[in-house]
């Protein structure tokens, strides 16, 4: 490469795409670590968008960059990814570099959220501060945003994860890719638990960056808040100096990053949500050309959740690490706490609450109705549960006593009520449609019934439920107040609201902000839901015998295997199914009804169900069940092609509370060829039965007439098979031919199965060892099972059933 003072920016751009195609990763990151160190911050300036997108790929996912989330330790580019991208690495060097000159990237408005998209086309200003001061309008006529270098790194680097996959077949674990990684890496450097944020290499340059000014009247945007500003610029409006507080300088940097993880993580809702979650006197008008931004469905992949659900674990951690000197203080607005401190205190409550309601909603209402949804379960349970990330050891409880939810968290319960109540009425209705009798789906209703059933926890929600139905009347004689939210006049990052503490006040601003003024609340614990969980709580009864009676089928099966299980000498019975659970969770039929069965005690404690209403519940279940597993078909209605199912007998299919018998109802002899079956000897002994049937069928019609012992001997051998697979048909499938399957005829397919040829293979080595020929060990064998058959059918006298 030439010398830094003879290469021009063009140059050293050009240079670096043609080495990007050619030189191994490892080659290409100390080249770049070279440059940056070498070069000056008006050279890079030229370089650092082309830079960023070869890492992180294009927006709309043409250009992949290096994949990071399909990098995984066993790969060599895992190591090299991780310290180039690091948060004190070359590539954040690099961004500081750039920083500290101020220099500008645009990133056009196509590229942002659906709802942040179609506010801005119709000329509303986002509510959230990170999308303040940005929007600029070239001669170009489409309008883009200008961020400065780190929003830009971090814009580009969120964006990546909701890129379209274009990798079809890959085999690796979310949780291990360098990209969540890197996730978890600047959260634990921007937002520290312990300590404060470093300082970026090039602070003693120049000042610190300060907010950027407020945007001028002549943007035709509306929507503004009157008070909207940054806890930096708050703090430093009261800082005599700026450098007194080196923590004053580096807190937006931790303010930008979760702002842009809440806004391109979180910002996915339809038109109607967004329209609610305005101000009152700013509505997106619902024109066609705006609601066309909001017909592509969002749906977030799994990987995109389990990140979101790092984001949560994380500012928990975060916010719970807030000193307790700072917790018990008065919140004044000229607190002389730090502004990291200060952020800790709001983090929560002002960024992700709002976003991460919506976001959760949606999901609740759009994932498939499968086992993959166990990631948005576990997001939800990691927000409404705070306490776990405390940075406290939690010791294992006392005589098997479930640990009781701290008093101090009252006052968050009920700050976040809807996300309680209104999410755990979104996820009984998921439930009542799932197929409870799958291992993985019941242990998502078991985790959230003991979530749920944590001492204290149900009594905080009703609380709180009680603090909203308070009468408003209550509130008139109190001083006139309005329900000041991050969306609706206040910012997630301005001072703290002058308005009263009560828990009233807060619960009712929650619901309100997330619902509207005129939302319907629904008890969580109110008589409809009660019903709701009765109906589930039989549901899951129904789901425990069924799983439990697969349980025991299987160990039955289990403990019948024998030596000879290698040699598939299962039942031969050609019509017997073994239906209820999937094939690939019948290992864990044994853990279903554990957790059905500790989930059905948890709902009882949560919603104090008495002894004798479960007891009247297991009892009408009982009465719709007989002793072979179920005692009416599934609901449906006759068709002209037979039954239909309705939507209730679908439902009571997929929890196996019914089914249909599926049985093979044609011949017999045409059955498919079983594994236990020799192909050729089916095929053969068919065509010789077939022969023996067309040539002696009057003769075997005779003789099974006859009322004599030797018409009972003919009807034994020759209509057994048709009248059992008679006796066994269940099906309200209409029955064809029945004089067919009563006419006698001979049956040689038994002698294909493998277990009758491993047993006359027996029966003859038994033979030679008593040193008895082949044609004798025949006729032995031949008389013994005439003697056996004699004997079984002197005892049974049957009526002819031809003539």
């Amino acid at each position: 490469m030439a010398a830094p003072a003879l290469q021009q920016p063009s140059y050293l751009l050009a240079n670096l795409k043609a080495d990007w195609t050619t030189k191994p990763l490892l080659q290409r990151c100390q080249d770049l670590v070279k440059v940056i160190d070498d070069y000056s911050a008006k050279e890079l300036h030229h370089i650092f968008p082309w830079l960023v997108e070869s890492i992180f790929g294009s927006f709309d996912g043409v250009l992949v960059g290096w994949n990071l989330r399909f990098v995984q330790p066993r790969t060599n580019e895992y190591n090299i990814a991780l310290d180039f991208l690091h948060p004190s690495g070359p590539m954040l060097k690099l961004v500081y570099k750039l920083q500290a000159e101020e220099h500008k990237y645009e990133v056009p408005i196509s590229y942002l959220p659906g709802p942040v998209k179609a506010s801005i086309q119709q000329g509303v200003l986002p509510d959230s501060p990170f999308f303040h001061n940005k929007l600029q309008f070239p001669m170009s006529g489409i309008p883009q945003m200008t961020f400065n270098p780190f929003e830009y790194y971090m814009f580009n680097f969120a964006s990546s994860l909701l890129a379209p996959k274009y990798v079809t077949f890959h085999l690796y674990t979310s949780k291990d890719s360098a990209y969540f990684i890197l996730v978890d890496s600047y959260l634990k450097y921007f937002l520290p638990t312990e300590g404060n944020v470093p300082s970026s290499p090039f602070s003693d340059l120049r000042s610190s960056m300060s907010p950027p000014p407020p945007r001028s009247p002549a943007v035709p945007l509306l929507g503004y808040g009157a008070h909207i500003t940054s806890l930096l610029k708050r703090h430093i409006s009261h800082q005599p100096s700026v450098n007194a507080d080196p923590a004053a300088q580096e807190i937006w940097r931790s303010e930008t990053l979760l702002q842009v993880f809440v806004e391109l993580w979180l910002h996915h809702y339809s038109l109607e949500m967004y329209q609610k979650l305005q101000s009152p006197q700013v509505k997106v008008s619902s024109a066609n050309d705006t609601a066309l931004y909001f017909q592509e469905p969002f749906s977030p992949t799994e990987e995109h959740v389990l990140v979101v659900r790092l984001l949560v674990k994380h500012l928990h951690a975060f916010s719970n690490s807030l000193k307790p000197e700072q917790i018990s203080s008065s919140p004044s607005p000229h607190s002389h706490a730090s502004p990291l401190e200060e952020f800790k205190r709001v983090v929560v409550q002002r960024f992700v609450q709002q976003k991460l309601y919506v976001f959760l909603q949606h999901c609740f209402g759009h994932w498939p109705l499968d086992a993959s949804f166990r990631s948005v379960l576990e997001t939800w349970l990691s927000y409404i549960q705070p306490w776990r990330y405390t940075g406290e050891k939690n010791n294992p409880p006392v005589d098997g006593q479930v640990k009781s939810v701290p008093e101090q968290w009252a006052s968050f319960v009920q700050e976040n009520l809807l996300i309680y109540t209104k999410l755990f009425q979104g996820f009984l209705n998921r439930a009542v449609r799932t197929d409870l009798v799958n291992a993985k789906n019941a242990q998502m209703v078991f985790r959230v019934a003991k979530v749920f059933a944590q001492p204290n926890l149900a009594d905080m929600i009703q609380k709180g439920e009680q603090f909203f139905l308070e009468p408003e009347h209550v509130l008139h004689h109190r001083q006139n107040r309005v329900f000041l939210t991050p969306a609706h006049g206040g910012s997630f990052l301005s001072s703290r609201q002058p308005v009263a503490t009560d828990a009233v006040f807060k619960v009712k601003s929650h619901v309100y902000s997330l619902e509207g003024q005129d939302c319907q609340y629904k008890q969580m614990f109110g008589t409809e839901l009660r019903y709701a969980v009765l109906r589930l709580v039989q549901i899951i009864g129904q789901a425990r015998q069924t799983a439990k009676r697969i349980s025991d089928q299987s160990a039955e099966v289990a403990a019948n295997n024998s030596f000879f299980s290698w040699f598939n000498l299962g039942s031969s019975d050609l019509n017997n199914t073994f239906t209820g659970a999937e094939g690939d969770d019948l290992g864990e039929c044994v853990k279903t009804h554990e957790y059905l069965e500790k989930a059905l005690d948890y709902l009882c404690q949560i919603f104090k169900l008495n002894a004798g209403q479960l007891s009247q519940l297991m009892a009408n279940l009982a009465s719709t069940q007989d002793d072979m597993g179920f005692k009416k078909l599934p609901d449906c209605i006759l068709g002209d092609n037979g039954p239909v199912l309705t939507d209730l007998g679908r439902m009571q299919i997929i929890n196996g509370l019914r089914r249909f018998e599926i049985e093979y109802q044609g011949d017999p002899e045409l059955q498919p060829i079983r594994s236990f079956e020799n192909a050729f000897l089916v095929r053969l002994f068919y065509q010789l039965s077939s022969f023996l049937n067309e040539r002696f069928g009057v003769h075997m019609e005779a003789l099974c007439s006859r009322p004599d012992f030797l018409g009972r001997v003919g009807r034994h051998y020759l209509t057994s098979s048709s009248t059992v697979a008679e006796r066994k048909r269940r099906s309200p499938a209409p029955r064809r031919n029945p004089e067919r399957q009563h006419r006698p005829r001979v049956s040689l397919r038994v002698l294909a199965s493998y277990r009758t040829l491993l047993m006359a293979l027996l029966i003859y080595l038994l033979g030679a060892l008593l040193s008895l020929g082949l044609l004798s060990s025949t006729g032995l064998l031949l008389v013994a099972g005439l003697v056996y058959e004699l004997l079984v059918n002197v005892m049974f006298a049957d009526k002819p059933k031809f003539h």
